[in-house]
């Protein structure tokens, strides 16, 4: 009787975590949500046109997401600009708009800053490109060398106080900048890369996380599309594609991916969804995980993403992907962004 006590409990929680909260607020989102860094022509995509961003972000919303994470520095405001327009035609007061700040570039180069003074301008600049009175969500998105973490984070606060902010957050901070971020007890959710195949970023930083009600956001969670199981032992890049520098696609490592990938599909056959499907839906179901962020160049890669709501996976399920990709919570793997200067 206590095994299948424990066994309904659990398979609840699988399928309550498709409705989450973020950190101390009031702010709830659907569990999987939208990263916009592509929306706009922004980093490995730039040539993707605008009205493909529009549809991008459109077709997330009609698909059931509510959170959309974008950034200034995806394309210098202009994901925020496209978002902004994006979402006229849905009810404001469903969607969580989440965005971040700390590139300066008023020297001509690009700076990180965390000056409290330049942080509020950040965050009314993208109240303008957003076209809101508020923001569910504000990252402060790298640490920069000089300021201090609870400084910056009060200016956040404050903003919060004028109700310009509801939740507060940093991104790509070590654990102890983290826990300098919340000396006051602001800090609300982290976003940082975290996937099956990256492990090791979470690995001192989620105890921390949990045990002061810290939401954490992972960004990256198909690698670079690895974990969508599209890929195979005939595949090569040429010498310009960037994933031919990527460690993950460079063997051994990368036969070992497969071999972790291939016993997914077992389970994702069995609950009729794709592989990529099944791994969000993992992602979803870990208790460490508040909201997860996949991207997207195509609106029909949202929508398929957008399925992964649908998929409930058992206990069992859950514990095989786990031990899959277990050998990958012990190697330490360098992030697919490199924090700037």
């Amino acid at each position: 009787m206590m095994v299948l006590i424990v066994t309904i409990v659990i398979r609840r929680n699988l399928i309550m975590a498709q409705s989450v909260t973020i950190g101390h607020t009031d702010v709830t989102s659907t569990a999987l949500g939208l990263g916009t860094n592509a929306v706009g022509g922004y980093n490995l995509f730039p040539n993707l046109k605008d009205e493909v961003g529009l549809e991008i972000v459109k077709t997330g919303l009609r698909s059931g997401i509510t959170l959309l994470d974008t950034a200034y520095v995806y394309g210098l405001g202009h994901s925020e600009e496209l978002v902004g327009q994006a979402i006229k035609d849905f009810d404001r007061s469903k969607i969580i708009l989440a965005t971040k700040g700390a590139h300066d570039f008023s020297s001509g180069e690009q700076v990180i800053n965390n000056d409290p003074k330049f942080l509020t301008a950040q965050v009314e600049a993208s109240l303008k490109r957003l076209g809101t009175d508020y923001l569910d969500i504000y990252y402060i998105h790298f640490p920069d060398k000089d300021t201090p973490k609870a400084e910056a984070v009060g200016a956040l606060q404050r903003l919060r106080e004028q109700g310009k902010i509801r939740a507060i957050g940093v991104s790509n901070f070590s654990v102890d900048q983290v826990k300098a971020a919340n000396a006051d007890g602001y800090l609300d959710v982290v976003e940082d890369e975290f996937s099956l195949l990256h492990q090791d970023h979470g690995a001192d930083l989620l105890p921390y996380l949990k045990d002061h009600q810290i939401s954490f956001v992972p960004y990256f969670p198909l690698a670079s599309g690895l974990l969508t199981g599209k890929y195979d032992q005939n595949i090569h890049f040429p010498e310009d594609d960037i994933r031919s520098q990527i460690a993950d696609f460079q063997e051994p490592r990368y036969s070992h991916i497969l071999a972790a990938i291939d016993k997914v599909r077992p389970i994702a056959d069995a609950h009729e969804a794709t592989v990529a499907q099944t791994i969000l839906a993992w992602y979803m179901a870990n208790p460490h995980i508040s909201v997860v962020i996949p991207g997207a160049k195509k609106a029909a890669q949202v929508a398929a993403n957008a399925q992964a709501m649908t998929v409930t996976l058992t206990p069992s399920d859950y514990d095989v992907i786990d031990a899959a990709f277990a050998e990958f919570k012990a190697t330490t793997s360098g992030k697919s962004l490199a924090d700037p200067d």
